[in-house]
């Protein structure tokens, strides 16, 4: 990778230009005011931001993609200590385990990200365990990386420096729930397709849907949201208070049980999104809603990308409150229909769930159609019982598996970029410009009502010319986003496939996480590579 930066050490910025055959070095330009530019054209893109006084790029050639796109900066790897180990057993007995299969099992998430297994793998039972296992490692300065269901795509659990891998699974425990209070407490272990089984009879459920059957540990690590975002928010707004072992082996929790507070400074939403390089969270507590008294799913298909996002785009503005508005193009729409054993019209579709009261839900759903006529909509078809709807959104929640099982034995890279709501016409009307002139297999899928869509490229991971050239076009993707005062990663997380995209993103406040990181843990041993460099 060829790269130009800017006063990296005050890290002022560091826009990127990715193109397909230009490898000339970097150069500077002075944006005029207020400007906030991606232009396209041969060969590539430019980023000009606003506030820098310059604009720095760097210029990848396509071969130079695939090491970048495939691995990790590379970080020192030290075998664990015979004394550690020995620790660990006596801690542990045979819940530790350095089996090589189970490491490399450890080591990788659902993505094409080159995994790195752990030196050892410690399965847990309690807060006091994860504590003592901190503790011993920061005295061996080894590294320790959280596990919960490893369904994360952006290389989150790869134990880039070896080290212990802490498997939260076990911590499965229901400790509290309050109906009377909307909020429940469970330890990190605890997935979300769990909690709500067992809020079943209560009348209540846990609303954030990422599709996998992911921990809350992980999704609040992770600041996961899903198909549910629009309506209900994102874990950032239904994580009330962690419980977290800092890097030292310190227990803390970052908050009460109470709605607001203006104590202190907010560590909740500071280990939310976190992904394990700033403690290690053991419980969590969530909030809760009533299940809606009724619901209504629906799906509509459209003539092309740019009349479906408009409805998305007017319904939204309209204030209409759905509980779901997602977009499928027609490539995905194939791929679920043979997956699922559907048989939906393969053209760019909308998926929608209305939440409320029965006259609420009708009353939305005739707005929505209507909107939808006007934008060419081909009519609704309805799935009306619990058991329509459940196949509708498992079909939804499998759109990845069923891209990949197009292309037995591809690999999935997905995009996870989020524009404000007024730019994904233009954002998705220029990437799928962009797609035109590319050979890669894709299928776009989208959270369209909160502006956040992923392209999947369906990828051999043993053919670099695909992962390179898979990569030019997410590059191209994030560059356009940010120019639309848009963001790298709705929700994925950051982990180490886009931490290029943060300095980009964020420019001096990156220096401010880096000062977080080695308060926090100066040792660097808190799933090390991820996020910021340090």
């Amino acid at each position: 990778m060829q790269c130009i930066r800017e006063n990296d050490n005050e890290l002022l910025a560091w826009w990127f230009f990715a193109s397909r055959n230009d490898s000339t070095a970097g150069s500077r330009e002075t944006p005029d005011a207020g400007s906030d530019l991606l232009t396209g054209g041969a060969p590539g893109l430019s980023l000009q931001r606003p506030g820098f006084g310059i604009t720095s790029k760097f210029y990848i050639s396509a071969p130079d993609f695939a090491p970048a796109a495939m691995s990790a900066l590379p970080l020192h790897r030290s075998p664990p200590d015979a004394s550690l180990l020995t620790s660990l057993r006596e801690l542990l007995g045979n819940r530790l385990s350095t089996s090589a299969a189970v490491c490399a099992q450890h080591g990788k998430d659902e993505s094409y990200h080159m995994p790195h297994a752990p030196d050892a793998v410690a399965f847990v039972q309690s807060a006091e365990e994860v504590s003592a296992i901190v503790t011993l490692c920061a005295h061996h300065k080894m590294p320790v990386i959280a596990f919960g269901t490893g369904t994360s795509l952006e290389g989150h659990v790869a134990a880039l420096a070896g080290g212990v891998c802490i498997d939260l699974s076990q911590m499965n425990r229901i400790i509290r729930v309050s109906a009377e209070d909307l909020d429940a407490t469970v330890e990190a272990g605890v997935t979300r397709k769990q909690l709500n089984e067992h809020l079943r009879d209560t009348g209540l459920f846990f609303p954030i849907d990422p599709g996998a059957d992911a921990s809350l540990g992980g999704m609040a690590a992770t600041r996961a949201s899903g198909t549910n975002a629009v309506r209900y928010g994102t874990m950032r707004e239904n994580v009330l208070a962690l419980t977290v072992v800092l890097a030292d082996g310190r227990v803390i929790r970052t908050a009460r049980r109470a709605r607001k507070s203006a104590a202190g400074y907010d560590l909740t939403r500071l280990f939310v999104g976190s992904e394990g390089t700033l403690g290690i969270i053991t419980e969590v507590t969530v909030r809760l809603y009533g299940i809606p008294e009724a619901v209504s799913a629906a799906v509509c298909a459209f003539p092309s990308i740019e009349r479906a996002v408009d409805t998305v785009i007017l319904t939204i503005q309209s204030g209409v409150p759905v509980a779901r508005i997602e977009l499928l193009d027609e490539a995905q729409m194939a791929a679920i229909n043979k997956y699922s054993k559907l048989d939906h019209k393969v053209a760019p579709t909308l998926f929608f769930e209305f939440h409320g009261t029965p006259a609420g839900v009708a009353e939305q759903a005739e707005v929505v159609k209507a909107i939808a006529a006007e934008h060419g909509g081909e009519g609704f078809r309805w799935a009306t019982t619990p058991e329509e709807r459940s196949k509708l959104w498992q079909a939804r929640h499998d759109a990845y598996y069923a891209a990949l099982a197009l292309r037995p034995g591809s690999k999935g890279l997905a995009t996870d970029v989020c524009v404000p709501i007024s730019r994904l016409a233009e954002c998705i009307t220029e990437t799928k410009r962009d797609l035109l002139q590319s050979p890669i297999p894709y299928a776009l899928v989208g959270h369209v009502g909160d502006g956040n869509f992923h392209l999947v490229f369906i990828i051999d991971p043993d053919r670099p010319e695909e992962v390179a050239e898979a990569s030019r076009l997410n590059d191209r993707m994030v560059a356009r986003a940010l120019a639309m005062e848009g963001t790298s990663t709705g929700e994925h997380g950051v982990g180490y496939g886009k931490m290029d995209f943060l300095i980009a993103e964020h420019g001096e406040a990156v220096g401010v996480m880096r000062t977080i990181k080695k308060a926090l843990d100066p040792q660097g041993i808190l799933n090390p590579g991820k996020i910021v460099r340090v």
